[in-house]
């Protein structure tokens, strides 16, 4: 008799696009020679007798369900990123740059979780118990409620997670465990899809948080299948480059809790340390009196976070100017200057032009665009902007400044971090929300910006 041959499909390594035949372009994410041929997963996922739910249908008044019972992490910063502690039956992905320091921080919050009586069990398939201990000893995670199992099995995982029954768990990493249903190696599409399934499947029946820990392409993304993080609850990536001694938490999306969240580390020797007043950590080193250097009260999640706009225009001596915008988006910067050349007439096409937000991080809200301008003009003009000064708003094509969203939290942050004035766009707003005792400057379009700053 013969045998039936498994069925084979071809995936991209960069986004996991699914095609019945190789494709030298993916039409997904546009990335050449990607494709790879992988068996197809013959055993459905839902056939599984292990990971049924066994739930019958209930209206949805019936059930009960309470907001609270989140677990602390015991980190204040890491809290607010997962909307108040973690969920029971959650899954959280975390990824990053390698190095960035994603390890060290989940051994971190899981030795918290362990000195407070919590079981939890530590799943690594990328170093040795050895490895882990040294590590955990760096940061003081020494607890016996602190489980490490070196395992890429996923059938020995789960078995492993059902006899155990941990309250919190972490899998390091997701790209190291195969399924053996699977015939194709650790760390392709196929694998990553099939053990996450089934782990996520898994913290659900059991009302377990997992956090799976996820490699990350070189343009930044999650590797594997975009669907993982569809399939996930959370995605929270580290932003930053590995040489800086700051790292950023940013979640990108919550079920539990608000999304684009951010949480400020700083990298120490013995792990990482949370930043409880960012504000004051992104500028400490900016200069005092320099051209070109504008503070803007930028919201990221549910709160405000003073940053520092840097610019640098110089003539060009090139045909072709440069232009070069890090932390902002490009386009919108090359909108701001040509509404700048055409209505207030800074002839800026026969200059280089440098934007960056001092310490790396990484913005797009419209708020910023006033103070891209103020930063733009005070480097062309080389006249600095006063320091206790903080610009905001929105700039629109025909130079009017429009109004922007949360503008009392705005200057209430610029008051506690001691700015004594504010431009803001002239609009309505509740004025008991700005009764912080900083002087006030209305603006409705940028000739009247730059009256009032120069």
């Amino acid at each position: 008799m013969q045998q039936k041959k498994n069925k084979t499909q071809f995936f991209c390594q960069n986004c996991g696009h699914q095609s019945p035949k190789w494709l030298g372009k993916c039409p997904s994410c546009e990335s050449w020679n990607q494709f790879a041929e992988e068996e197809v997963s013959q055993t459905a996922v839902a056939g599984n007798g292990e990971l049924q739910f066994h739930e019958e249908t209930v209206p949805i008044s019936a059930i009960m369900a309470e907001e609270g019972g989140r677990i602390a992490t015991g980190i204040g910063e890491m809290d607010r990123v997962l909307g108040g502690g973690l969920v029971g039956g959650s899954a959280v992905l975390v990824g990053g740059d390698p190095g960035i320091g994603k390890s060290t921080l989940l051994l971190q919050v899981f030795h918290n979780l362990a000195v407070r009586g919590l079981k939890v069990l530590y799943v690594t398939g990328e170093e040795s118990a050895r490895q882990v201990k040294l590590r955990g000893a760096r940061i003081g995670a020494t607890s016996d409620n602190l489980l490490i199992m070196v395992e890429i099995s996923l059938e020995a995982i789960m078995q492993q997670i059902m006899a155990i029954k941990p309250q919190v768990v972490v899998i390091d990493s997701i790209q190291t465990v195969y399924a053996g249903t699977l015939s194709s190696a650790p760390g392709s599409v196929g694998q990553v899809r099939e053990s996450s399934a089934r782990l996520i499947l898994l913290a659900k029946k059991l009302n377990i948080p997992f956090f799976l820990i996820g490699h990350v392409t070189k343009d930044g993304s999650i590797a594997g299948p975009k669907v993982l993080e569809h399939m996930v609850d959370t995605v929270l990536y580290f932003e930053a480059d590995s040489g800086h001694a700051y790292r950023i938490i940013r979640s990108i999306k919550n079920r539990y809790g608000p999304a684009n969240e951010i949480g400020v580390f700083e990298m120490r020797d013995n792990g990482l340390a949370e930043v409880g007043n960012p504000s004051a950590f992104f500028l400490a080193e900016r200069p005092a009196g320099a051209a070109g250097s504008v503070v803007v009260p930028s919201i990221e999640g549910t709160r405000p976070i003073m940053i520092e706009i840097q610019s640098l225009v110089s003539p060009t001596y090139m045909g072709m100017p440069r232009r070069t915008a890090m932390g902002v988006d490009h386009n919108r910067v090359s909108l701001l200057i040509a509404v700048m050349d055409k209505i207030c007439g800074l002839s800026l096409g026969n200059h280089d032009i440098f934007l960056n937000i001092a310490g790396g991080i990484k913005t797009d809200e419209p708020a910023i665009d006033l103070g891209i301008v103020a930063s733009l003009a005070s480097s062309f003009h080389s006249r600095p902007v006063d320091v206790n000064t903080a610009v905001f708003g929105e700039v629109g094509l025909t130079g009017e400044v429009r109004g922007i969203s949360r503008m009392g939290d705005r200057i209430k942050e610029a008051a506690r971090m001691g700015f004594t004035r504010c431009v803001i766009p002239k609009t309505t707003y509740a004025d008991d929300a700005l009764s912080s005792g900083v002087q006030i400057v209305k603006v409705s379009n940028l000739r009247e910006l730059f009256a009032n700053l120069f």
